[in-house]
């Protein structure tokens, strides 16, 4: 390659390589997402429509990435895992965060028209992202266990909220003001006795959020197509979704030890 006598200012660039034997996370976020939702008319407090689209971008992710071991999203974010060993991008940070990203976002827009084939993309949807690494296994597992505890929490807070608003005409200041202070206890008893709402009847996309895991072979279990084309298959008291060859689709537990247990290949040793 020609030299030239400006090659010198790469001399400016930093090498941003993250440390070895740590698991890599890489977190996107829906930038104003509260703006992007209302502008485009989400369902309230929950749509299927905009869950779905953000899991299928995932899953564009991981099959481009293959050392993603594991991804985890509930409303507009996403957690992509990499495994400790990757050497992706020599490890740069700021090179696996921007793919990332971008191939989400790029993704997510091009989707749009198959989820919401009545409503036109207003403008651009912003995300941004940030790299954060764990140790040891069990800390990983705590910060997947932390964010779908989250999910939990926001999605009963939601669910309570938006009750409130849509069936008991209260405005926002009023259903915040209704549960300010309270507890899970008091918000179930809310749902249950105000709306006649087991919360643990919801589905699980709400309650628990989305897994992303790789397709394991050998799978077995009854198979059904679903409305969109996709294959729906029982393993288990769990249903597996196969969206795309190489992901599997979980709306289930993943604080306790069963699901670390069923998938024991996830914090394996990387396959050659």
């Amino acid at each position: 390659m020609a030299k030239s006598k400006f090659e010198y200012v790469r001399l400016f660039e930093t090498e941003d390589r993250l440390i070895p034997n740590c698991w890599i996370v890489v977190r996107i976020d829906g930038k104003a997402f509260h703006r992007f939702t209302d502008s485009h008319h989400y369902m309230k407090p929950n749509d299927e429509r905009g869950l779905n689209l953000m899991t299928r971008a995932a899953q564009n992710v991981m099959e481009d990435f293959k050392d993603i071991v594991i991804a985890y999203g509930q409303s507009d974010e996403f957690s992509f895992v990499f495994h400790k060993n990757t050497n992706i991008y020599n490890r740069r940070g700021s090179k696996m965060m921007t793919n990332v990203v971008s191939l989400f976002s790029s993704s997510f827009t091009m989707l749009w028209p198959r989820y919401f084939s009545t409503q036109d993309l207003q403008y651009a949807p912003t995300f941004d992202a940030r790299v954060v690494l764990y140790p040891s296994d069990q800390n990983l597992k705590d910060y997947l266990s932390w964010r779908q505890a989250d999910c939990h929490i926001n999605n009963l807070y939601n669910t309570c909220f938006w009750k409130l608003v849509q069936e008991r005409g209260h405005t926002p200041a009023q259903a915040q003001e209704r549960l300010k202070g309270t507890l899970s206890s008091d918000k179930n008893e809310l749902l249950y006795s105000d709306f006649k709402i087991n919360y643990n009847n919801l589905p699980e996309l709400f309650r628990k959020g989305t897994i992303l895991i790789r397709c394991k072979e050998g799978v077995s279990g009854d198979t059904k197509p679903t409305t969109d084309g996709r294959q729906m298959t029982l393993v288990g008291n769990h249903v597996h979704t196969k969206a795309r060859p190489s992901t599997v689709v979980l709306h289930t537990d993943l604080i306790g030890k069963q699901f670390w247990e069923d998938n024991l290949d996830i914090l394996g040793p990387r396959p050659k």
